[in-house]
């Protein structure tokens, strides 16, 4: 069975320190990540005015839901507006690059996911931006995906899905191209032989929303988006991505559990800020954003929607993603996972 940790010559050839030193460019660890500011701006003074965040998928998806809720925590305890900003599509290329293009003046944050640094770079021709444009403040949640179908396919398990995607194809949506959901259906066609049709959407709450009005058999989605119409019975859960079983569907089986561990994956959630954004300010934010995560509000808001905090910072942030991209490389020359 393929393995997510099967050896290819792309991993030996990550092992090769000038191929090592241009991804740890492309994700941002460069030691000379970006062009500083002039002068460090006056961080004791941040926020001196509304503060955008970017979220690079749309509105309803996991992405947003923690943005807005981290946003409102923000403007409570720091006295200014935290304003969402919903920029949406190519695996959240369109609006990682507004933020990538903003001043490092800690007025644009954005929330996005790993897969848009570990994953596009591998499969789009040209990236409209480089990794180390912008600088992870903090790796904040971490969420699995849900296996889900609607319920017209008459599927009940992971295995009859399987089964008539090997006799007929099935349709199957993700919140994007690059993006996890499109990551796990390369795996699971390369790795069952279903004949699996990937269908793209602009974040997971249009590719859930596809699943339940039928446009697509079923998809591979953020669990908070498929949760409320699991709960209303309105699709059918197949399977969870996590290694444990979600403890919001405890009667969904993991994809472990079924006999595909190549399956297994979580998204993770992060804040970036532009690379030129002062080391001060840079200190300021993350203080803010840990402050935030002590809120037991917005902790339990996380927990309702299947976002588990990981609280990862700096460096120990960047190497968490430049692990997933060494791991990404691989699966994808593995899979042969492209752009359709």
């Amino acid at each position: 069975m393929f393995s997510l940790f099967q050896a290819t010559h792309a991993t030996h050839a990550l092992r090769s320190p000038l191929l090592r030193a241009g991804l740890a460019l492309l994700l941002g660890l460069g030691s000379g990540a970006g062009a500083r500011a002039d002068a460090a701006a006056d961080a004791s003074a941040w926020p001196a005015k509304p503060v955008r965040i970017v979220v690079a998928f749309a509105p309803a998806g996991a992405a947003d839901i923690l943005a807005r809720s981290l946003g409102e925590v923000l403007q409570r305890e720091l006295k200014q507006p935290f304003v969402v900003d919903n920029r949406p599509g190519a695996g959240g290329n369109i609006g990682t690059d507004n933020a990538a293009k903003a001043p490092g003046d800690g007025y644009t944050l954005l929330v996005g996911i790993d897969t848009t640094f570990t994953v596009n770079p591998f499969i789009y021709k040209s990236m409209p931006f480089k990794g180390a444009d912008l600088r992870p403040v903090m790796m904040i949640a971490s969420q699995g995906m849900m296996v889900a179908v609607n319920p017209r396919t008459g599927l009940k398990t992971l295995d009859q899905f399987i089964a008539q995607g090997k006799r007929s194809g099935l349709t199957l949506g993700s919140a994007g191209y690059g993006t996890p959901g499109h990551l796990a259906s390369a795996i699971l066609t390369h790795a069952t032989g279903a004949k699996v049709s990937h269908v793209p959407y602009k974040g997971n709450a249009p590719a859930s929303t596809a699943v339940l009005a039928g446009e697509v058999d079923g998809g591979i989605i953020s669990s908070s988006a498929m949760l409320g119409q699991v709960a209303a019975g309105k699709v059918v859960p197949l399977a969870v991505t996590t290694r444990q079983r979600n403890p919001l569907v405890p009667g969904v089986p993991t994809v472990g559990e079924l006999g595909h561990k190549d399956l297994e994956q979580e998204v993770l959630f992060a804040l970036w800020v532009p690379a030129a954004t002062p080391e001060p300010l840079v200190a300021r934010i993350q203080s803010a954003l840990e402050k935030a995560m002590k809120d037991p509000a917005l902790r339990e808001r996380m927990r309702a929607n299947d976002l588990f905090y990981e609280g990862l910072t700096g460096p120990a942030a960047a190497e968490r993603i430049q692990a997933l991209a060494d791991r990404y490389r691989t699966v994808i020359q593995s899979t042969g996972m492209k752009m359709e």
